[in-house]
């Protein structure tokens, strides 16, 4: 049973981060970088054995958009794995698995959560293509391929890893519902792909209601389950809140039903907390 950590961002905010940029979580990378390490401490802390980097909105074009150069790009997204890597040695132990987020993320149109995209496959191996093989020689364990939620993405993400074949990670889904991505492929044919891919080493779904999972977990065939929904709330955009309930032991009970059905991979997204992680690692350990 693996512990995946929680949202970034979210504890990142709760430590006093303002992450109202285009780069989200990855300005800290800029501008306080001992925050994110310090995050990537308390998941630890709280019983996660793996830490997310920081890099899912990192890309070179976004960093030099803030007048910084290709060369001071790359070592921003470098640093991100540094910076788990950090708390990993002062924690003593841990996974560091560098971030891949999708292509609709640098977007900042919400494409990450339809799949609408405006490049075709070559187009979007290109796109990935130098982030993929910085963070592929940086030291970390593994490749985070998360929030896809496309096919024609996850297509261009299997040809990378082939272009790293010494390269292990997983795959991880957005999804609609409990049966189809979010732009409508059915996730049984988009985790396919993987299926004969070695070096993935587990695939399903991140960024996704909870109540949807139990179902996502049986569309995925040949290949481990991970899982790492968001909590649950939705967001009012015309009051400007989270609405529903993200209770962490609620959340903590919910995990032990994915193991259950059948993940042996488990965290959380969005709007999950340190307290989420330390709820699913009692709840793992005692149901």
């Amino acid at each position: 049973m693996v512990i995946l950590d929680g949202g970034l961002a979210t504890h990142l905010e709760t430590l006093g981060a303002d992450l109202k940029d285009e780069l989200w979580s990855a300005k800290l990378l800029v501008e306080d970088p001992s925050v994110i390490r310090q995050a990537h401490l308390d998941y630890f802390r709280a019983g996660a054995n793996v830490a997310i980097t920081s890099s899912y909105q990192a890309n070179v074009p976004a960093f030099m958009r803030r007048g910084l150069s290709a060369a001071e790009a790359e070592n921003l997204i470098l640093l991100s794995v540094r910076l788990a890597m950090q708390a990993r040695d002062q924690y003593g132990e841990g996974t560091v698995a560098a971030s891949v987020g999708p292509y609709g993320a640098s977007l900042a149109n919400g494409a990450e959560y339809t799949g609408e995209y405006d490049l075709d496959e070559d187009g979007l191996v290109g796109w990935h293509r130098d982030r993929w093989h910085i963070l592929a020689g940086s030291g970390a364990d593994l490749m985070a391929c998360e929030t896809i939620p496309s096919y024609t993405e996850a297509r261009a993400l299997a040809r990378l890893f082939a272009e790293t074949p010494r390269m292990r990670g997983w795959v991880s889904f957005s999804c609609r519902d409990g049966e189809h991505i979010n732009d409508g492929t059915p996730l049984k044919e988009a985790a396919a792909l993987f299926a004969g891919v070695p070096q993935v080493i587990t695939v399903g779904v991140n960024c996704t209601a909870p109540r949807h999972v139990n179902s996502l977990i049986g569309q995925v065939q040949g290949k481990p389950v991970i899982v790492y929904p968001n909590s649950g709330e939705t967001w009012d955009p015309a009051g400007r809140r989270w609405l529903g309930l993200a209770d962490p032991v609620e959340f903590g009970a919910a995990a032990a039903e994915w193991h259950a059905a059948g993940s042996n991979f488990i965290g959380g997204c969005c709007r999950t907390t340190p307290e989420h992680i330390r709820q699913i690692r009692r709840h793992l350990r005692t149901g």
